[in-house]
């Protein structure tokens, strides 16, 4: 079954001739990076939206993954932080940054000759609450994986069956994600939350998240190591760190990660647009 979904892929790609893709670095789009390139060579182009909800780490990883795939790689400036309706973090903002995303690509693709714009939106992304591909979609935006009906778990399979060695590498979607729906997000926050990831990174915990709910940084890590961080790490030196980084508080979420836990208030109805 992958086998055949791959096969679909690299037919749709040959029908599309060239195509400029929409890259995070992120698994899915990297995936769809390294296809496009196999079949369409250099009429593949991969660009990366740069902005404050975007971590310099993460560009400097899309960077080498996009050299390593031999895709020609270029970078752009987004400015949904100029947009009221994005920041001030309704539970459609990412319908704004997507507009924002694509109101940037798709004049661009056309002036260079790109029939298509394409993303790496999968199977599963459709059965989420995701905006966004809504906004991708009322611009003409394409969606190969999700097309062939290619879920995250064949995403990973693939990109390990294809030898590329970032295919277990942790999501990690916009920064804004980090904020519950209604608080403001404002380029300090979007800052102190991704050092905050980094900091973290750095002393071993990858698969995490650092929510930020006014002056308190939330802790999520996987439960089977929420019991090892409290027992080996120097939690005064991290409540210190994370209080330069300009937070007051720090908690530890005993839920532990779970990703779009912050979608959980739509269910519940508190959320007011």
């Amino acid at each position: 079954m992958i086998k055949q979904k791959l096969t679909q892929l690299k037919t749709l790609f040959t029908k599309m001739e060239r195509a400029l893709i929409a890259y995070s670095g992120g698994v899915d789009s990297t995936l769809v990076a390294k296809i496009a390139y196999d079949v369409l060579g250099d009429q593949a182009l991969a660009i990366t939206a740069v902005s404050p909800s975007l971590l310099p780490e993460e560009l400097e990883d899309a960077k080498i993954q996009a050299a390593t795939i031999g895709i020609v790689h270029e970078w752009v400036e987004t400015h949904e932080m100029n947009n009221p309706n994005y920041t001030s973090n309704p539970v459609n903002r990412c319908y704004f940054c997507k507009s924002e995303l694509h109101n940037t690509l798709k004049p661009l693709a056309l002036a260079r000759g790109y029939p298509y714009v394409i993303d790496g939106v999968n199977a599963d992304d459709l059965q989420d609450y995701r905006p966004g591909i809504q906004a991708a979609k009322e611009r003409g935006v394409r969606s190969p994986l999700a097309e062939v009906g290619i879920t995250k778990a064949e995403v990973r399979q693939l990109s390990q069956e294809l030898g590329l060695p970032w295919w277990n590498k942790p999501a990690q979607p916009c920064l804004s994600s980090r904020f519950p729906y209604g608080e403001e997000i404002t380029v300090s926050k979007l800052q102190r939350v991704g050092r905050a990831e980094v900091y973290l990174q750095k002393l071993g915990y990858n698969n995490l998240r650092v929510r930020s709910e006014g002056d308190t940084a939330k802790i999520e890590l996987p439960p089977h190591q929420i019991k090892e961080f409290v027992l080996k790490a120097n939690l005064s030196e991290l409540v210190a760190q994370f209080q330069r980084f300009g937070f007051i508080y720090v908690t530890l979420d005993l839920e532990g990660y779970r990703s779009g836990k912050l979608n959980q208030v739509l269910s519940q109805g508190s959320v007011v647009n």
